[in-house]
């Protein structure tokens, strides 16, 4: 199909070629239409009047109109926005799929055509029908045109429009908003909750004017969890003191779920100031000592020493290394476990610091061969041209002590070999 209709994008293109494209969309299978519809868009405006055509036929099939109107919201033409809007006003709403689909490929047709269709489309809102389709568009839109048509709807009785205004609207610095954004905070709408703290999030110049850490620590104990989620990725976004003690209290709450936990844990890593990271260690030194048999114990350790391993400000791992080196020589109870080990000699060669090469010596005693591997490949990470001697180079050196413990002894013999 591409091949028959390969030089419809060359100048002059014929009449018949059109018809012959035309023909082609009407009667082809989806694929024959795909390929046929992406070749009508590079003809130009010469393809815009039979395709109005196709459109206004309310006979026609309505995947071959939908795939006219994909097409037309690819032309810049004054002729195009009418065609596409008369559509969506003269369409009879239906639970029909097919039909459903056609108008809402108009609407998205009409955000395409950007700037030129705002108007139009500020117009259907007065539509009940059609007003969700032209929210949509106008959402799709980003430009700042859209912006008193939008507040016109954030309060609408449905909660897909206000959802959909919302989400558009946190995008846009405008005076008008961010207030819209606080009120939608309490919007009996999980997903117009959420998105307004999406948009507050990306307004950290409005921290302090809008107490907006104290606005959004309410969400972290909402009764949907992907409202509370997105509450502590703002959180983490703002990065402020407040935030980071707004965080540590929902994780050390013994009312919050473990996976709502687990997510405030991983934001409070995000952060990586020096306080956050403060917090992060109190937790994983001050969690209950019941680690080998309490799952929530465990898995709070085992997500704040990924964290740590992740991060990446220089003054950040520095930090985090430090307390991993710490946890090590500390005997916590949850040192018993394997996988905990595991991930401690992973974290330590993720930030290496060479600070670290003692402990992950110290780990090659393990009686686990998996924890020993985790420490050569550790061992490794920390191998640096700055470092001198190098790693490998100490270690011989710690092989050629005269008093060296049996099981350490044979721990770097294993690390030498697997060098």
């Amino acid at each position: 199909m591409g091949d028959q209709f390969s030089n419809l994008s060359d100048e002059g293109q014929s009449p018949a070629l059109l018809s012959q494209a035309i023909a082609a969309l009407e009667s082809g299978d989806f694929q024959h239409r795909w390929d046929v519809a992406k070749q009508l868009a590079k003809m130009g405006t010469v393809a815009i009047n039979p395709l109005i055509a196709i459109l206004e036929d309310q006979e026609a099939d309505p995947e071959v109109r939908w795939f006219v109107a994909r097409t037309l919201g690819q032309f810049n033409s004054d002729a195009v926005v009418p065609a596409l809007v008369n559509l969506l006003q003269t369409a009879k709403i239906t639970d029909d799929a097919s039909e459903t689909s056609l108008l809402e490929m108009a609407a998205t047709a009409l955000a395409n055509l950007g700037t030129s269709a705002v108007d139009s489309l500020s117009a259907l809102l007065e539509n009940e029908q059609l007003k969700p389709f032209a929210t949509e568009a106008l959402a799709q839109i980003r430009h700042s045109e859209t912006i008193t048509p939008l507040l016109s709807v954030v309060n609408d009785s449905n909660p897909k429009i206000r959802a959909s205004a919302i989400e558009a609207l946190g995008s846009f610095h405008d005076s008008r908003i961010p207030p819209v954004l606080v009120k939608a905070l309490n919007d009996p709408s999980a997903s117009v909750r959420k998105e307004a703290i999406i948009g507050l999030s990306r307004r950290g110049d409005l921290v302090q004017e809008l107490n907006l850490v104290e606005q959004l620590q309410p969400l972290l104990w909402d009764i949907r969890p992907e409202v509370s989620q997105q509450a502590q990725i703002a959180l983490s976004r703002l990065g402020t003191d407040q935030a980071v003690v707004a965080l540590v209290e929902q994780i050390l709450s013994t009312t919050t779920p473990l996976t709502i936990k687990l997510d405030a844990v991983r934001s409070l890593c995000w952060i990586e100031t020096p306080i956050a990271i403060n917090q992060l260690q109190h937790i994983l030194f001050t969690i209950p000592d019941e680690s080998t048999s309490n799952i929530s114990s465990f898995s709070i350790h085992q997500e704040i020493i990924q964290g740590l391993g992740r991060m990446s400000k220089p003054e950040a791992k520095t930090q985090a290394s430090q307390i991993l080196v710490e946890f090590i020589q500390s005997q916590h109870p949850s040192l018993q476990i394997l996988t905990i080990k595991q991930l401690i000699a992973l974290s330590l060669g993720q930030l290496g610091n060479i600070t670290a090469f003692d402990p992950l010596v110290q780990l090659l005693t393990d009686s686990e061969t998996t924890v020993q591997f985790h420490c050569i490949a550790a061992l490794k990470q920390l191998d640096s041209p700055l470092n001198s001697p190098s790693v490998y180079e100490r270690l011989q050196q710690l092989a050629q002590h005269p008093n060296l413990d049996p099981s350490l002894k044979q721990g770097i013999a294993i690390a030498l070999t697997e060098w």
